[in-house]
């Protein structure tokens, strides 16, 4: 075939858990392609919460999102694995000697022996407010304008934000932010929230003792004020329809995640609710050759934890080395006892 890159196996993701099969597949000596839609590598945790920390990692009692992922590639060096970032996989097609053809949104065509679905919760992407000429506000500078997330904090120093959600995010970010913010209000259509009890009593907290931190409940986003580019105010109402105009520099819609398997769903695998059904020992899913680590995959007992992931990689990574030399005795030996390339 021509313009096609020949390798091992293809991880399709680079979150934290594409990241870590790098390291595990590279202890099996095995090299891997990664790619992801993403502009770089995290998935969820550099799109969505960078600063924001993580309890639940062995041998971290906190970490932030953006220095696990950082943690992660450094990990994955020793094994020089070839990423293909800001492409998406569109086409995956088994070939007559059993390999897998891959290709990308970008015209990358990849043939490998073996496949790694670690997309997470597949495509994703904010859900929008409804309101009128919002895409205008969406291309402003950093920390201004229209944000479905928070990248870089500090971008929000002395700005007047408007954080409209009832959730985990909207609180958390609303927590973190009223550090440096000139003003945060909370928008929310009840004033019952979906968070964490202690966070939301914390935000509550804020609200009553200082002028930082607002409450605005219950409402809604009702419009957007300003010249088309740049933001000037929120405008929000009450369910009787009365309105309120939010002097800001940015709005943060924190209303979750559109989500969707994207081309996924169309290659022949077992879906169950939107996830792929694997076989909980190997990870392989119904194709042989074609595994799913992470999120994206399901079987009893699934726990969607970051650490569970970790440790599938590392199943899946196995079963792989057994597809690709099945008559070859794998002699087992700890990474302390054999280290890593360049050790």
């Amino acid at each position: 075939m021509s313009n096609v890159q020949e390798g091992e196996v293809a991880i399709i993701g680079a979150g934290p858990v594409g990241l870590f099969a790098v390291f595990e597949l590279g202890m099996l000596k095995i090299t891997a392609h990664v790619i992801d839609a993403l502009d770089g590598p995290g998935g969820q945790c550099s799109a969505l919460y960078p600063e924001k920390p993580i309890y639940d990692i062995p041998a971290h009692p906190e970490i932030m999102a953006a220095d696990l992922i950082g943690k992660l590639a450094e990990q994955a060096v020793p094994f020089a694995p070839v990423y293909h970032y800001g492409q998406q996989v569109v086409g995956l097609e088994q070939q007559t000697d059993g390999r897998w053809l891959l290709e990308t949104s970008k015209g990358t065509r990849l043939l490998v022996k073996a496949v790694m679905i670690a997309g997470g919760v597949g495509a994703f992407g904010p859900n929008r407010p409804p309101l009128a000429g919002i895409e205008c506000y969406e291309n402003a500078g950093p920390g201004l304008g229209v944000r479905y997330m928070v990248t870089q904090r500090e971008n929000y120093r002395g700005k007047r934000i408007v954080i409209a959600g009832g959730g985990d995010s909207a609180v958390d970010w609303a927590l973190s932010l009223a550090e440096l913010a000139e003003k945060v209000y909370v928008v929310h259509r009840r004033p019952k929230f979906r968070a964490a009890p202690e966070s939301v009593a914390r935000l509550n907290q804020l609200a009553e003792q200082g002028s930082v931190v607002e409450m605005v409940i219950p409402y809604q986003l009702r419009g957007l004020q300003g010249d088309g580019s740049l933001l000037e105010a929120v405008i929000v109402a009450d369910l009787a329809g009365n309105e309120r105009r939010l002097d800001a520099d940015v709005l943060l819609p924190f209303f979750g995640l559109s989500m969707n398997l994207g081309p996924i769903a169309d290659w022949g695998l077992t879906l169950e609710h939107g996830h792929i059904t694997v076989t909980p020992e190997t990870c392989q899913t119904n194709l042989q050759g074609v595994y799913a680590i992470g999120d994206i995959a399901d079987y009893p007992g699934k726990l969607k934890l970051i650490l569970c992931g970790f440790s599938e990689a590392a199943m899946a990574a196995h079963a792989i080395r057994s597809q690709l030399h099945p008559d070859e005795e794998l002699h087992w030996e700890y990474s302390t006892t054999k280290g890593v390339p360049g050790e």
